[in-house]
């Protein structure tokens, strides 16, 4: 009999516990997965960088792929903005930033956050629907956590090694300008159109030799479309973000 009722209260005990298990699990935000090893190394370098120096709250964040990893001095490059952080991991795409979003974005508490990706997606094979959607994800997880955050989307460039890439190109910044323009507190930066010659094709001087990366003309050229962007004047003491 006592071996019976043990065995009831054993199982009982199973059925309570099961729920609350699978709850447990379920309730982990995807958002805190492993980092990918291959992005292991930039996201242990941007912990030792913020170790030395923590970024204050309120400032102007870059995220993004090898644009904004090989942007030398891109800290320096705006005088008007007292703080800008710079957290680029070459070889990324979009769904990355959507997917590492609480490492990459959300400890910043950033007033502005500016992100170029999308070009190695469509490189991989992904759709420019696709891209639209993780961008779509990346600006719903942002305004979760960081509500008052603008958002401003960097068009993809036209690389002369990726010309073949270009009507998926055209047509991923097409969906996401629309997007963009219909959500609140969002910008589209448009540095593709200033990228092209006379003849529509891309303007082989503002690339390095790889004809992929950005040269110093090339990162020039950004500076000065994405600084009217970008606050007139920004304090870190009055943009500073609960």
């Amino acid at each position: 009999m006592k071996r019976l009722h043990a065995l009831l209260l054993s199982g009982l005990f199973s059925l309570a516990a099961a729920p609350v298990f699978s709850q447990t699990l379920s309730s982990v935000p995807a958002s805190l997965a492993a980092i990918d090893p291959k992005w292991a190394s930039s996201f242990a370098a941007f912990d030792e960088a913020d170790k030395l120096k923590t970024p204050a709250p309120g400032g102007v964040l870059f995220v993004g792929s090898s644009s904004i990893r090989l942007w030398d001095g891109l800290e320096t490059q705006f005088e008007s903005l007292p703080l800008v952080v710079k957290r680029g991991f070459g070889g990324s795409r979009m769904e990355d930033c959507k997917a590492y979003l609480s490492r990459l974005v959300v400890p910043y508490k950033p007033r502005m956050v500016l992100v170029y990706a999308g070009d190695n997606d469509l490189a991989e094979g992904r759709t420019p629907q696709q891209v639209l959607e993780s961008f779509k994800s990346f600006v719903k997880g942002v305004r979760a956590e960081l509500p008052d955050t603008r958002i401003a989307y960097i068009s993809i460039k036209p690389s002369p090694s990726r010309a073949a890439l270009m009507p998926s190109i055209r047509e991923t910044n097409s969906l996401i300008r629309d997007f963009v323009g219909a959500t609140d507190n969002a910008d589209y930066i448009d540095i593709f159109s200033p990228m092209l010659s006379n003849a529509g094709t891309p303007r082989a001087e503002l690339f390095r030799e790889d004809a992929l990366h950005l040269n110093a003309k090339g990162y020039a050229l950004w500076r000065s479309v994405i600084s009217a962007h970008l606050p007139a004047r920004l304090t870190a003491t009055s943009a500073s973000l609960n």
